[in-house]
């Protein structure tokens, strides 16, 4: 055998294992269920071995993204199949139980946001993770854009100074398309569930390990004090939480607000030395800019366009194939939720 022979066997036997798709089921594949699933497709990483949903239409046109995927009847009929992993983008009430029983079967999940109603749901989901030591993702998927990231880079840096200040606000003119949304026993809440969750979790990321001391809320119903959470779902609130490092958040969202445009998302933090914010644009709810401001100066960190939507799991979907198992840092999820359940008065 040559020389050259000799190293191509070399490398060859070097070279590391080729990893294997990870086999999954999709629960729910509406519009986000199918992106996602698209999302995680795309990596090359991941194959729909199976797919769930009650809608013919629906399941239909998941299927169209994955031929070879066999499309079942049952939640235990999918966990019954030799699967890697669970994707669930289904309502909000049945996240959490559907977590639970596809960690207890054994196979890693990736949730939808909430990944439960209330933190004692948060908190089982996470307790089965750990005991079955598998990988749980949940979309919280603002993280994953190019200026949340860079801000967060800034502020674990300290350019900015201690934070002190920030201001949260997620305003969608138009409300959700489904009847479950408006039902707080489906739901776990209105607007600061469907929206708020985002933006609490972002400050609370960006600003680890900083702990939430204290938390007040108002909340509104058709312009109405809203004086039974567990009753009816908000559609405007207010929030301030207090933080331990003496900082002050203050959270604002609706559904349906006159706003002049489509959404109002933005994300701002103030430092002693400086601030940076997280801004869409003319309304857009995935077109989103940061900047870093220096006095009456600013400097455009990131802009459009960035792909992000499907950025977290997509990252899920490799972490899996990968062999990643349960990870603690995922625990700040509980902190969010607990925060939620402070808004609503639970």
């Amino acid at each position: 055998m040559s020389v050259g022979a000799n190293s191509e066997v070399l490398e060859r036997r070097s070279a590391p294992p080729a990893v294997r798709p990870a086999r999954l089921g999709f629960v729910g594949v509406g519009w986000i269920g199918r992106n996602r699933m698209e999302a995680m497709l795309a990596t090359g990483l991941a194959e729909a071995t199976a797919i769930l949903d009650a809608d013919d239409a629906t399941a239909a046109e998941a299927c169209k993204l994955a031929a070879g995927a066999r499309r079942v009847a049952t939640f235990d009929e999918l966990l019954a199949l030799d699967l890697d992993g669970v994707v669930i983008a289904t309502p909000s009430a049945m996240h959490a139980q559907q977590a639970v029983s596809a960690l207890d079967s054994g196979k890693a999940v990736f949730c939808q946001k909430p990944l439960g109603r209330t933190a004692a749901e948060v908190e089982a989901v996470l307790a089965a993770a750990q005991a079955a030591d598998r990988l749980l993702g949940v979309d919280m998927s603002y993280r994953f854009t190019e200026g949340m990231l860079k801000i967060r880079d800034l502020i674990g840096s300290g350019e900015l100074g201690a934070v002190h200040a920030v201001d949260l606000t997620f305003h969608n003119a138009y409300g959700p398309d489904k009847a479950w949304f408006y039902d707080p026993a489906l739901s776990g809440g209105g607007c600061v569930m469907d929206l708020g969750v985002h933006l609490v979790d972002l400050a609370l990321w960006a600003l680890a390990p900083a702990k939430v001391v204290d938390v007040s809320a108002d909340l509104f119903a058709e312009g109405r004090p809203l004086t039974d959470p567990e009753g009816r779902t908000e559609d405007f609130a207010l929030a301030t939480l207090r933080l331990d490092t003496g900082a002050v958040v203050r959270l604002a969202c609706s559904w349906r607000l006159p706003a002049g445009q489509d959404a109002v998302i933005a994300a701002e933090f103030y430092g002693a030395q400086g601030g940076a914010a997280f801004r869409n644009v003319d309304g857009s709810f995935y077109d989103f800019t940061a900047e870093r401001f220096r006095g009456t100066a600013r400097e455009r960190l990131a802009g459009p366009p960035d792909a992000w939507g499907g950025r977290a799991a997509a990252d899920w979907a490799r972490r899996l194939a990968g062999g990643s198992r349960f990870d603690p840092d995922l625990g700040d999820v509980l902190a969010t939720a607990q925060v939620l359940d402070r808004i609503y008065g639970r």
